[in-house]
């Protein structure tokens, strides 16, 4: 059962200084089975700017019912 979150995040890497605050939703396979895991969403993220998953800083989430 797939889960989907509001996202808000920042992008660390050099070619987002000038604008690297974001919004969206994230879908995700599963649920997250804890609030404090939040690798699962930021390697998304980051998957989908082709970027590093340590450059994708998770600002805030939440579960869309």
């Amino acid at each position: 059962m797939s889960a989907k979150y509001f996202t808000q995040f920042r992008l660390t890497d050099a070619d987002y200084r000038g604008g690297n605050e974001f919004s969206g939703v994230v879908e995700l396979s599963r649920p997250m089975d804890n609030d404090s895991d939040v690798t699962d969403i930021e390697a998304v993220l980051a998957k989908n700017f082709d970027l590093r998953r340590s450059s994708v800083q998770l600002v805030s989430w939440s579960r869309l019912h």
